[in-house]
C-alpha cells in the first residue's frame, strides 16, 4: 500500500511539472504581449518584442512539429505512469499472496505436524526467513554449542530480542518424533526453571525450536573449566541445585502431566543472566499418568554415566530415574569432576564409586572441591545438602 500511495505522488507530480512548463512555453512565444495600438491607429511593437518577434517566423514554422511532439509526450507520459500504476499493483498483489501463503503454510503445519494434539498450543511458527536473518545465517561465530539434536545458534530478531536456535541435524539420532515430543510438552509447562519455547520453524527440510537465549550458556561451562567454575560460589551453587530440584518437583507432580525427564544433565541445566537453572531440551521425556508410578522401555536412550542401574540394565524407568540424574549432577557439581572419564590413583571407580567409597569411610567432605570450600563453611554444606553418613 505504501508503494501505491509513492506511485501516485510521482504520477501527480509527474504531471504538475509538463503543465507547468507548456504554460511558460506559451507565455514566451505569444506574440500579444509585445504589440499595443498606439493613439492615432497605428501599430506599436515594444524594443523587448523587436528582438522576440524575430524569432516568431521560425518557431511559426517549428509550431506544427512541436505540437506533433507535445501529443507525443502526453501520450509516452500517459503510457509511463500507467504502466507504474499497473506494476505497482501487481506487485502489491504479489505480496499479499505470499503473505496469505506463509499463513496458509503455518496452518498446514499445525495440522500436519500436531493435528493429534486435542488443545490449541498456540504455539508461534517462525519463518525460515527470518530465522537465517537473526542468525546471520547460520553463522558458526554465532554457533552456541551441539547437542544429540543439532547444533545452537544465538540470534536476535528484528525488534531486538535476543533467542538460541536449535536447529536439527541431518545426521541426528533423534528423528521427528523427539521434536514433535518437546514442542507438545514444553509448549505445555509453565515454570521459572524450566527454559521458555517461544515458537519452532519447520519449513522445507528444516526442523528447529526457538528459545530464550540463556546468556551464561549451560552448567556444564562452568563446572568443567577451570576458570570459569570459580564463580561457582556456594550460593550460586546452592542455587542452581534448589532452582534444578524445584523444576523437577514441577515436572513430577505439580505440572498438568506428570513427566519424567530421561535426560537430566548438566549441560541440559541453562543459567539465565542472574545465574538461575533453567531445566531444558525434552526430546527423550516421557509422560505418565498420575497412578502410574513407573514404565519400561525396549530402546534405552540417554547419556551414559547418568542413567539409573534399573533403566540401563532393564529398561525400567520413573520420576526415581530423574533423581538418581540430579544425584550425578549434584556430585558433579560440589566436585568438580565428570562421572564417567574420572580418575584416582587408589582404585578404578567412576565419580560416583568414589562418592560412595568416601561416604562409607565418613569422609563425605573430601569430595568437595578445594574452590568451592573457598566460599562455604562445612556447617553449610552439611546443614544444605548432605546427609550424616552412616558412621557418624
Amino acid at each position: 500500500m505504501q508503494a501505491f500511495r509513492t506511485l501516485l505522488v510521482c504520477s501527480f507530480l509527474f504531471s504538475f511539472l509538463r503543465t507547468s512548463a507548456t504554460t511558460a512555453l506559451d507565455t514566451i512565444i505569444n506574440p500579444s504581449q509585445y504589440i499595443r495600438d498606439g493613439p492615432d491607429g497605428e501599430t506599436l511593437v515594444s524594443a523587448d518584442g523587436i528582438f522576440q518577434l524575430g524569432f516568431f517566423d521560425a518557431i511559426g514554422k517549428k509550431s506544427k512539429f512541436n505540437k506533433k511532439r507535445q501529443a507525443g509526450i502526453v501520450i509516452s507520459s500517459t503510457i509511463l505512469v500507467l504502466g507504474i500504476l499497473i506494476l505497482g499493483f501487481l506487485f502489491y498483489k504479489r505480496k499479499k499472496n505470499l503473505r496469505n501463503q506463509d499463513a496458509r503454510r503455518l496452518q498446514d503445519c499445525r495440522r500436519d505436524y500436531f493435528e493429534e494434539e486435542k488443545e490449541d498450543m498456540e504455539l508461534p511458527l517462525f519463518d525460515l526467513t527470518a530465522i537465517a536473518h537473526a542468525t546471520d545465517d547460520f553463522s558458526s561465530s554465532n554457533k552456541l554449542g551441539e547437542g544429540g539434536f543439532g547444533p545452537v545458534y544465538k540470534g536476535t530478531l528484528v525488534g531486538g530480542k535476543e533467542i538460541a536456535v536449535k536447529r536439527r541435524s541431518k545426521d541426528s539420532g533423534q528423528g521427528m518424533k523427539e521434536f514433535k515430543n518437546e514442542v507438545v510438552l514444553i509448549a505445555k509447562l509453565q515454570h521459572r526453571n524450566l527454559v521458555k519455547l517461544l515458537g519452532c520453524c519447520i519449513q522445507n527440510d528444516e526442523k528447529m525450536l526457538i528459545y530464550d537465549f540463556m546468556p551464561y550458556g549451560s552448567l556444564d561451562f562452568f563446572i568443567f573449566d577451570h576458570e570459569r567454575q570459580k564463580s561457582l560460589d556456594w550460593p550460586t551453587c546452592y542455587n542452581i541445585i534448589k532452582g534444578t530440584a524445584r523444576g523437577l518437583l514441577y515436572l513430577h507432580q505439580d505440572s498438568r502431566l506428570r513427566i519424567i525427564h530421561r535426560d537430566l544433565k548438566p549441560s541440559n541445566i541453562l543459567l539465565d543472566k542472574n545465574m538461575n537453572p533453567k531445566i531444558s531440551d525434552f526430546g527423550l521425556a516421557k509422560t505418565f499418568s498420575f497412578d502410574q508410578s513407573q514404565a519400561n522401555t525396549n530402546k534405552v536412550a540417554g547419556t551414559y554415566g547418568y542413567l539409573a542401574p534399573e533403566y540401563a540394565v532393564d529398561g525400567i524407568f520413573s520420576t526415581k530415574s530423574d533423581v538418581f540424574r540430579f544425584g550425578v549432577v549434584l556430585i558433579e557439581l560440589l566436585s568438580r569432576e565428570k562421572n564417567r572419564g574420572f580418575c584416582h590413583p587408589d582404585h578404578a571407580f567412576n565419580l560416583l564409586g568414589h562418592a560412595w567409597t568416601l561416604w562409607t569411610q565418613n569422609k563425605p567432605l573430601d569430595l568437595i572441591d578445594k574452590t568451592l570450600c573457598d566460599s562455604c563453611t562445612i556447617a553449610e554444606v552439611l546443614s544444605d545438602v548432605m546427609m550424616p553418613s552412616p558412621k557418624s
